[in-house]
């Protein structure tokens, strides 16, 4: 099995507009994704992290990447290709409530 990265982006009106049974089932399959082992979990604040040139530490309280919608939650999970990871986080709440889910392919470093 493969490994990848999901990132969630998604907002509380896309949430809201998404009618409360299609949002049960998506956290519904959410836990079953995590009772096979993924690892699921909602985005707390972030921090920008630099070293340059090992020199010296430095910190910026804020996101990096930019987009319309804030980024809502991240995941790893197992799947034996790209198209079984997008059949499985089509059915998450970002991806059923208005947001999208990117799926990166983690690839192990050498």
């Amino acid at each position: 099995m493969a490994k990848f990265i999901t990132i969630g982006y998604g907002d509380q009106a896309g949430y809201d507009r998404t009618a409360a049974a299609v949002r049960d089932a998506a956290h519904e399959h959410d836990a079953r994704l995590k009772a096979d082992g993924s690892l699921i979990g909602i985005a707390g604040k972030p921090v920008q992290v630099r070293n340059p040139d090992a020199r010296g530490v430095q910190t910026l309280g804020a996101s990096y990447m930019r987009s319309e919608l804030p980024i809502a939650g991240f995941a790893v999970i197992d799947a034996a290709d790209i198209d079984e990871a997008i059949a499985l986080v089509s059915k998450t709440p970002c991806a059923v409530a208005h947001g999208i889910v990117e799926v990166w392919p983690l690839k192990e470093a050498p």
